[in-house]
């Protein structure tokens, strides 16, 4: 198999000269090739093997299947978010958490951006794996419901708080990240998110203070107001 610099191939780390890439990245790059030029259903996993120049054993070392060799990299993008989550963030509202680990998982995508674009028009095309997809999405969902349950405890709507906000998270992520796919990767991936993202923040983040002005029922209204702004710009000292 010749080895050609494909800019949409699977992220590889960084090598030295001629270098022949990692066993791993060579079977990827192989199946998307492959997928591209006869399409997802008329390539077997030994058509896989023989372009890429290993035994069918090798495949099965690191894919359980043909699906799972398009999604390469969402066990590492899993795991690196769930280690966020599980990892200290002083006096931070687990709604601005949640968001920082959809970040976590946005620089996955960002890393190889043609390579996430042949990705996201492979699973347009294939029903079996956009099943796949979403099987994978809830992973992340479910591991942000379960961070968030854990924080809204205390609440007496915590548990549906938790999942509603974890959708919601995910929704943003995914209406950023698919409306940059569908563009072919074009521009900053990071912007289209974050102006979602700051959406839930500003829907779902913990109240801000609460300003309470007592003052006789016939006061007039537009006194009313002008105490409450005195009151928001004074830090709610009045």
């Amino acid at each position: 198999m010749s080895q050609t610099k494909d800019p949409g191939a699977a992220p590889r780390p960084a090598g030295h000269g001629d270098e022949r890439p990692p066993m791993r990245d060579l079977l990827v790059a192989a199946a998307f090739d492959l997928f591209t030029e006869r399409g997802y259903e008329h390539t077997t996993v030994d058509d896989i093997v023989k372009l890429a120049g290993v035994g069918r054993r090798s495949f099965f070392r690191y894919f359980p299947s043909k699906e799972d060799v398009v999604f390469p990299d969402h066990e590492r993008a899993l795991a690196d978010m769930v280690a966020y989550l599980d990892a200290d963030h002083p006096g931070q509202d687990p709604v601005d958490t949640a968001c920082g680990a959809a970040r976590v998982v946005l620089r996955m995508y960002a890393e190889n951006p043609a390579f996430s674009v042949r990705r996201y028009a492979l699973t347009r095309r294939v029903p079996a794996l956009k099943a796949a997809e979403i099987s994978v999405v809830w992973r992340y969902e479910r591991a942000l419901a379960s961070f968030l349950e854990r924080r809204f405890a205390g609440l007496p709507d915590g548990g549906v708080r938790a999942h509603l906000v974890a959708a919601a998270v995910v929704a943003a992520h995914n209406h950023g990240l698919r409306s940059w796919l569908r563009s072919g990767g074009q521009g900053d991936v990071a912007e289209r998110v974050e102006a979602a993202l700051d959406l839930v923040r500003r829907t779902w983040r913990g109240p801000e203070d609460t300003v309470v002005l007592i003052t006789r029922s016939g006061t007039p209204m537009w006194q009313v107001v002008q105490r409450v702004e005195a009151a928001l710009r004074d830090g709610g000292d009045t």
